[in-house]
């Protein structure tokens, strides 16, 4: 076991939660402080609350380009992490190379759009006729300096993937820093107004996208030239489906600002605050509540790692001991803000400016009604980020869709309709209810799962050692299900005389780990319906690195026969390596899946399809290829001529190599 997993496994965990999470919350609450600044100098100035209204019209906007960036800059990041430790780097650098180009192509398109259908576009997400000069002079500048943001955004996870967050929260904390300096000399001293708050950020971004991109003629597991950058889909595939969930959870952002922003345009004109007040109000509650959830959300990033690690190694007393203690420190945040969004509001509110009284009447109503429950929207976002961490992205995204999408929004929607612009904030605190009861009721089931499961638990690690060999060939097995490829693999070793290994592989990689045997075999066995996504889990991240060092390490020992696992990509350096696919017709692996199962047909078809669509997902995710494709393979055998005869075919082969 090395170092790394020793203190993740035995160190306290306070100390570990520290030691993680302090930097992943100070890089978020410096993020968000780009969007909480420039609201606070805005409403300040001679242009008050309409210039909120503005820049809360443009703010969902901005997220969508996040969305993609975001997508493109996880998505690679995940890559990264699945690469390191095999020593994948032209793979990585395509991966990086490829979302960073893709970003650029689509900002650019972003702004073409924006700037063709501005006016439409701003109305859509809000704008009245009073706030729509401020809206276009404040989002033309910030559309201009669009593909920049993207690209600093998307770049930022991946310097982080790089192992080096300290870089990622200094990039982001230059830019922030001179946000918040040129804020008051735009807007103040040289009387720019919004467009002075619009020239400020994208300063920023600038400046922090500089200091990023140097970052790269430093990077630690990878290096980019002008071949990363050649479009690779079958790579960029792996990108979009790792950095999914990170864009599902960007766009339910705006889908909520969206239709949030046009009910209260729509229904605060027909109350006595108009539709600007109510919008920019809610615009500076959601930035004020965006640094809370910042908090609890860098908790529990910070315990990731901490929380995978020993979920693998089902040391599930130490889960539940992360999960205890961060539950509490985000109830007791949560409660904190609570005390103060409800007793004195006011001394918030007043940092954005003081307008009139009926703006303050309803920024009164909307901090202690629409946050009403935020210590529930806490928890949902902890436990949402929990389920990731332990390898659950369906239940993460339930967790995370439910109380926004599934209830918010409908809310939002109907409950105008009977209680005017106040049903509006009513909706928030409807929903998080709910949401708390979704996420409470699928964490306690995830927890009472892995009690009993403890209550259980063995640790088995039979045949787990590597058995000593000569020098000479390294044979890799890949096969469809029901080829026989594992018997047949096992045969070519007896007559070889050399070590075979089957599930040998996956004991090896437990014992070295700490993880736990049957959790590091199921990985690339799992029936998820986002299988992909699963294997991007941190848990699973782990028991892959694990499984590729034991295969490393038994092919050091000599020739051997390696049965599954994409040993073939894992050892594609190695000299002595011959890679073969085992296929067969499908109604020959039908049945041999009837006898060795007791299977009836059609179970045993769905068992085949199931099986290999794994298989293939697992390969792509591994190595970016295609699992089957012969260009992949030195020979392919369709083994329906008998095991005997296809096992006399590989070592004849293997014979005239004259590698044995």
């Amino acid at each position: 076991m090395n170092k790394e997993n020793k203190f993740l496994e035995n160190e306290k965990i306070s100390k570990l939660l520290l030691k993680f999470s302090i930097p992943c919350i100070l890089s978020l609450l410096i993020s968000s402080l780009y969007n909480i600044v420039d609201q606070i100098f805005i409403g300040n100035s001679d242009i008050g609350y309409l210039g909120n209204a503005a820049t809360t019209v443009v703010f969902p906007i901005t997220i969508i380009a996040v969305a993609f960036a975001w997508c493109f800059g996880d998505g690679s990041a995940a890559f990264l992490s699945l690469c390191q430790g095999r020593k994948n780097t032209k793979d990585a650098d395509k991966a990086i190379g490829n979302s960073i180009l893709i970003s650029f192509i689509i900002s650019i398109i972003f702004v073409i759009f924006g700037f063709i259908f501005m006016d439409k576009i701003l109305f859509i997400f809000g704008a009245s006729n009073s706030s729509i000069d401020l809206a276009r002079d404040y989002f033309k500048i910030i559309l201009a300096a669009i593909p920049i943001y993207m690209l600093a955004n998307t770049v930022n996870s991946i310097i982080r993937a790089d192992g080096s967050p300290t870089y990622s929260m200094i990039s982001t904390l230059v830019g922030a820093i001179l946000n918040i300096i040129l804020d008051p000399i735009f807007i103040f001293t040289f009387k720019m107004g919004i467009e002075g708050a619009a020239w400020a950020t994208i300063i920023g971004q600038i400046v922090s996208f500089i200091v990023s991109f140097i970052y790269f003629f430093r990077s630690k597991t990878f290096k980019l030239s002008l071949e990363s950058f050649k479009i690779n889909l079958s790579i960029f595939s792996n990108v979009i489906k790792l950095g999914v969930s990170t864009f599902i959870t960007q766009m339910s952002i705006v889908i909520i600002s969206l239709v949030c922003n046009i009910m209260l345009a729509k229904y605060g004109a027909m109350s006595k605050y108009g539709s600007d007040i109510p919008i920019a109000v809610i615009g500076i509650s959601m930035k004020v509540f965006t640094i809370v959830i910042n908090i609890v959300v860098g908790i529990i990033l910070g315990g990731q790692p901490i929380i995978g690690y020993n979920f693998g190694a089902k040391k599930y007393s130490r889960v539940k001991e992360v999960f205890k203690i961060v539950i509490i420190s985000t109830i007791i945040i949560g409660i904190i803000s609570t005390i103060i969004f409800e007793v004195c509001p006011q001394v918030i509110i007043n940092l954005f400016g003081t307008e009139n009284d009926l703006y303050m009447e309803f920024a009164l109503k909307t901090f202690r009604i629409f946050l009403m429950f935020v210590t529930f929207t806490c928890c949902i976002k902890v436990i949402s980020i929990f389920f990731q961490a332990v390898g659950e992205p369906i239940k993460a995204t339930i967790v995370s869709l439910a109380r926004d999408i599934v209830i918010f929004v409908p809310l939002v929607i109907i409950l105008p309709n009977f209680f005017g612009v106040e049903g509006t904030l009513y909706a928030a605190p409807i929903a998080d209810i709910f949401g708390v009861i979704v996420s409470i009721s699928l964490v306690s089931i995830f927890f009472k799962k892995i009690t009993k499961e403890e209550k259980v638990q063995t640790n088995k690690s039979k045949n787990s050692d590597i058995q000593k060999s000569k020098k000479g060939v390294i044979i890799t097995i890949s096969r469809e299900h029901g080829s026989q490829g594992k018997y047949i693999g096992k045969l070519v070793a007896e007559k070889l005389g050399i070590p075979y290994y089957y599930k040998e592989m996956t004991a090896i990689a437990a014992k070295e780990s700490g993880l736990d045997k049957e959790f590091v075999s199921k990985i690339n066995q799992s029936n998820n319906v986002m299988h992909d996504l699963y294997l991007s889990t941190v848990p699973v991240q782990y028991a892959i690195d694990a499984q590729d060092k034991a295969i490393r390490n038994i092919a050091k020992q000599g020739a051997c026969v390696l049965v599954g696992r994409a040993a073939d990509y894992v050892l594609k350096d190695y000299k002595n390596l011959v890679k073969v696919f085992i296929y067969a017709p499908k109604e020959y692996r039908v049945k041999n899946i009837m006898e060795m199962y007791n299977d009836n047909e059609k179970d045993a078809i769905k068992n085949i399809d199931k099986s290999d669509k794994n298989r293939a997902s697992y390969y792509k995710i591994i190595s970016g290829k295609t699992w089957g494709d012969i260009k992949n393979y030195d020979l392919c055998i369709d083994s329906s001529i008998g095991k005997d005869e296809t096992a006399d075919i590989i070592c004849e082969y293997v014979n005239k190599l004259k590698l044995v």
